[in-house]
């Protein structure tokens, strides 16, 4: 890839691409084998972290769709929280709110469903949907900025560890990004860990 085209994408660069990467994730996203392995990954990780609060996210069409072994890991520990994204306006970064397994949820932005607790948390790992990343960790959404604009708004000292998740099928050497692009710690596909390398 030109280096001046990933370092300065045009913003048609960003959306063919998206385009691509969202036509090739339809495959992986209905292969039974790819969801158990990242169902896998995903209790790895809750167990190799242990992490208090968990920040996820309501699955999109193609999206791994990890609320299985989020309860699996809530019902371990009465004291465990899980925080879904709460989009309180269209440039303002993400709250998160409590959520349960059970829990009637209501239509949000672009009729996301969000939880209906009211109760905010404070997240100390966070799951992260890609459709595309990169060596170094940088993901390529949906191009709405929420989930950079919230990192970026995050008390230095507080911010969660922050791990995406995606298939194999949206792994590239490097993607276009731009200054307020915050890259991942890590992300989990259905081979398992790719550590940012920086």
């Amino acid at each position: 890839m030109d280096p001046s085209i990933a370092c300065n994408p045009l913003p048609e660069s960003k959306t063919v691409l998206r385009q691509a990467l969202l036509k090739a994730r339809q495959q992986s996203a209905t292969d039974p084998l790819c969801n158990a392995a990242l169902n896998r990954h995903v209790l790895d990780a809750l167990k190799r972290f242990t992490p208090s609060c968990v920040g996820a996210y309501w699955p999109l069409s193609g999206e791994f769709n990890l609320r299985g072994a989020l309860a699996i890991w809530l019902a371990l520990d009465p004291e465990r929280r899980i925080g879904l994204p709460v989009i309180e306006a269209h440039r303002a970064p993400l709250k998160f709110h409590r959520w349960t397994p059970d829990m009637v949820m209501r239509p949000g932005y672009h009729d996301i469903p969000e939880p209906t607790s009211g109760q905010p948390v404070i997240p100390d790992l966070l799951f992260v949907p890609c459709v595309g990343f990169d060596t170094a960790g940088y993901r390529l959404g949906y191009g709405g900025g929420f989930y950079d604009r919230t990192l970026a708004a995050w008390p230095g000292d507080t911010r969660p560890l922050t791990i995406g998740l995606a298939y194999e099928s949206g792994r590239l050497t490097q993607l276009p990004r731009q200054p307020h692009d915050i890259p991942l710690d890590s992300v989990l596909t259905e081979t398992g860990w790719h550590t940012a390398q920086r």
